[in-house]
C-alpha cells in the first residue's frame, strides 16, 4: 500500500511540475492538487493537519517550507517548492520538489542542483546496518562542501501508518550516531538547503518558514524504505 501511494504521489508531482509558468498563482496550483489526489481516491494528508489550510506547500525563493497557497503569483526568475503528502488507504507518503518559474539566476540553479543532490547523498546513506546520522551527516557534507548551509529548524522523520513518526532525521549531525537502521523502516528523508544562513523564522501566519536573511530555499523530499537490497524509493 505504501507503494501504491506513493506513486500516486509521484504521479501528481509530475502533474504539477507541467503546470508551473510565469502567471499562476499558489492557489491554482493547490487547487490542481487536490483534484489529482482525489481522482486516484486518496486523501491529501496535509490538509487540515493541526489546521494547515491547503493540500500543497507551496514555499517561494526565500520561503524554506510550509508556504500556504493563495493568491501569489508566479513570476519569471522565482524557484517554488512543492511539498506534497498522500494518503491512501491509511498508508502515508511525502515529497517535495523545488522547480524554477521559467529561466533562474545561476546561483538559484547552483542552490537548487546542490539540495536535490543532497537529498541522493543522503538516500545512499540509507542501509541496513547503517546509523541514522549517517544520513544526517552526508547530507550536511555535500551541501556545505558546495558554500550552502542546511536549515536545523525542520527535519525529515519517520512515516507510514501516520504522516510523522519517529525518528526525526535531521539534515546536519555527526556520522555513527543514532539508531541502527534495519530493513522495513520507512523514512521521509528532506534536506532544506538555505543559499546564506541556516537560520529560520516563521511567519505571522504561524506556517511559512522563510530564510532569517531573505535569501533563497530550495526543499527536495522522497519517502524511501529501507531494504535488504538497499534503499527503495517509494515516491520516484
Amino acid at each position: 500500500m505504501l507503494k501504491i501511494s506513493g506513486g500516486i504521489l509521484a504521479g501528481v508531482l509530475k502533474k504539477l511540475q507541467q503546470a508551473i509558468r510565469p502567471g499562476i498563482t499558489t492557489a491554482e496550483l493547490d487547487a490542481l492538487a487536490e483534484e489529482l489526489v482525489l481522482k486516484e481516491k486518496a486523501h491529501a494528508a496535509f490538509k487540515g493537519y493541526k489546521g494547515f489550510p491547503a493540500t500543497l506547500c507551496t514555499s517561494i525563493n526565500e520561503e524554506i517550507v510550509h508556504g500556504i497557497p493563495g493568491e501569489r503569483i508566479l513570476e519569471e526568475g522565482d524557484i517554488i517548492s512543492i511539498d506534497l503528502g498522500v494518503n491512501y488507504q491509511g498508508y502515508f507518503t511525502d515529497a517535495a520538489v523545488t522547480l524554477p518559474v521559467g529561466t533562474i539566476e545561476t546561483q538559484k540553479k547552483k542552490l537548487v542542483e546542490v539540495a536535490k543532490k543532497s537529498l541522493a547523498e543522503g538516500i545512499k546513506q540509507a542501509r541496513v546496518g547503517k546509523h541514522l546520522f549517517d544520513i544526517s551527516y552526508s547530507i550536511q557534507n555535500y551541501v556545505e562542501n558546495n558554500g550552502f548551509s542546511v536549515v536545523r529548524q525542520f527535519v525529515g522523520h519517520g512515516i507510514g501508518r501516520s504522516l510523522h513518526e519517529e525518528p526525526e532525521i535531521p539534515n546536519f549531525g555527526r556520522p555513527n550516531g543514532g539508531p541502527v537502521l534495519k530493513s522495513g523502516m520507512v523514512f521521509a528523508i528532506e534536506p532544506m538547503v538555505n543559499m546564506g544562513t541556516w537560520e529560520s523564522e516563521i511567519l505571522d501566519n504561524g506556517w511559512t518558514a522563510v530564510t532569517r536573511d531573505r535569501l533563497p530555499s530550495a526543499h527536495f523530499e522522497h519517502t524511501i524504505a529501507i531494504t535488504e537490497m538497499g534503499p527503495k524509493i517509494l515516491t520516484k
